[in-house]
């Protein structure tokens, strides 16, 4: 018998990833544009990702509606438990979207605002991810199919520590796409900034990799028991040697491996907390079958998600086949 509940799961881990990569080097952008304030260079950053940045958040909006179909649970667990980090990061993304389109259009005297109004919402967008991530690893109280917990409950130090790591997670994403993007003066200023920010990002994965066992012991009994551990290894040793190689591709002046080592990264984060979490899709222990919705109607969503997805990808694959190349500072998409 087919297992619906694992089939969209995967689609869901799947789109999350999709938009993780995709949508976090163009938030990356805006959180690294206060490190450059040259206006042509800024135009030139902003001008990377302005023909394909809102197709990005497809997949965020994929991922939402497949939450809400196939695992209803799941979604009003979440959204009860996040209600202020989501809306907090649908605001940064609105005023982000904003600003990015009225910041080619205004004029001189306002572009500093919605450059201001594109940090800021990068960063809210940003950091609220990072939160909600950080409160879905920490677990939420569920009584009877309903959130029992506070609306604050994401309102403390291992979460807020998860929002400012993300923070750093795709403002290096963004950092190395600009690498792979740009040339000349651009091109070094965010090589240079590169790899402290990969330092830093392997910093941050080492605290939380120590802080998520030592606060839950079911993970760490996931983690360090065997052979789960022997299994598991090659997860941190890849971060380390994706982040040496990141190091060591900045330093010979590399284009493009410095981003596809990063990309490799983020996906070593995200299984990383995959695996702490399996198969609960909400921690501690309401996992997804336990969650879902009936086979029936998993089975009715599949047919249009394996419709749609492949016209996402498609589409999301022309869009950067058609924009591939440098960006030159006289040219622009607006």
């Amino acid at each position: 018998m087919i297992d619906f509940s694992i089939i969209w799961f995967a689609i869901i881990v799947f789109g999350t990833l999709m938009y993780i990569v995709m949508d976090g080097f163009d938030l990356g952008i805006g959180l690294l544009l206060p490190f450059n304030k040259d206006p042509i260079e800024r135009d030139m950053m902003v001008n990377t990702v302005a023909p394909v940045w809102d197709g990005n958040e497809t997949w965020l909006v994929l991922g939402g509606a497949a939450l809400y179909g196939a695992f209803p649970l799941a979604y009003s667990v979440l959204l009860d438990a996040l209600s202020i980090p989501l809306t907090a990061m649908l605001i940064g993304l609105i005023f982000r979207g904003v600003a990015f389109e009225f910041r080619f259009k205004a004029t001189l005297e306002h572009r500093a605002f919605w450059d201001k109004s594109f940090i800021a919402g990068s960063l809210l967008a940003t950091f609220s991810q990072g939160v909600a991530v950080g409160a879905i690893l920490n677990g939420f109280p569920v009584v009877g199919r309903e959130y029992a917990g506070s609306a604050m409950s994401w309102l403390a130090p291992f979460p807020l520590f998860c929002g400012v790591g993300l923070v750093i997670a795709y403002a290096l994403l963004g950092c190395t796409w600009l690498i792979m993007k740009t040339e000349h003066d651009l091109h070094r200023k965010m090589s240079a900034l590169a790899t402290p920010l990969t330092l830093t990002l392997l910093l941050v994965v080492g605290i939380i990799s120590i802080w998520t066992p030592l606060t839950h012991a079911d993970i760490a009994q996931r983690w360090f028991t065997r052979p789960n551990l022997f299994w598991f290894l090659p997860v941190p040793v890849l971060v380390v040697l994706c982040s040496w190689g990141i190091v060591r591709a900045i330093k010979r002046e590399a284009h493009y491996s410095p981003f596809i080592l990063t990309l490799a990264l983020i996906f070593l984060g995200f299984s990383g907390l995959g695996i702490s979490i399996w198969p609960n899709i909400i921690p501690p222990s309401i996992t997804i079958w336990q969650a879902a919705s009936p086979a029936s109607s998993q089975a009715f969503m599949l047919v249009g998600g394996l419709l749609i997805i492949p016209v996402i990808l498609g589409y999301t694959f022309w869009s950067y086949y058609v924009f591939r190349g440098k960006i030159k500072a006289d040219e622009g998409y607006h």
